[in-house]
């Protein structure tokens, strides 16, 4: 599928990237691949030590020259990988992009009492409204995300 918007960007291009573009568009078997999510955090090691307690995954901090940062991931090799790092900003308004957690042991209301022991706290509790039947939540530093039901229910 060849967008308009992606062609009048190329006239910014460099000579080359601009002749190149015609065949990157042509090519069906591009597509993307969700590496990380990242979170700007004011306290990162926190804030991934609570993913890493919520999604039972480990987390590991990557000391990389000028972006020093935390990932919580299953495995090194899967993705995607939740990535915390630090900025001296914080959080001004509602996010723009959250995550939908599915228990995949017990009920949505064991996970979110396990949750708020963790430092999470309810948002919007949505079990009782139309349309609802997930809880908002959000983590130490206020990222909202949220929890549906259970395979187990």
């Amino acid at each position: 599928m060849r967008l308009p918007h992606v062609r009048d960007r190329a006239r910014t291009f460099q000579a080359a990237s601009a002749r190149e573009l015609p065949a990157v568009l042509a090519r069906a078997d591009m597509t993307l691949s969700i590496l990380n999510v990242t979170f700007d955090c004011a306290d990162s090691a926190w804030v991934a030590s609570f993913w890493g307690q919520a999604t039972g995954w480990p987390a590991s901090f990557d000391d990389m020259p000028g972006n020093p940062f935390w990932i919580v991931s299953e495995t090194p090799e899967t993705s995607p990988r939740l990535v915390f790092v630090q900025v001296p900003e914080q959080r001004t308004a509602k996010n723009r992009i959250h995550l939908d957690l599915m228990p995949s042991q017990g009920t949505q209301a064991e996970e979110v009492i396990r949750l708020e022991s963790l430092g999470a706290r309810v948002v919007d509790d949505r079990r009782g409204a139309e349309p609802g039947g997930w809880v908002v939540m959000a983590d130490p530093e206020g990222n909202e995300f949220c929890v549906e039901h259970g395979l187990a229910e």
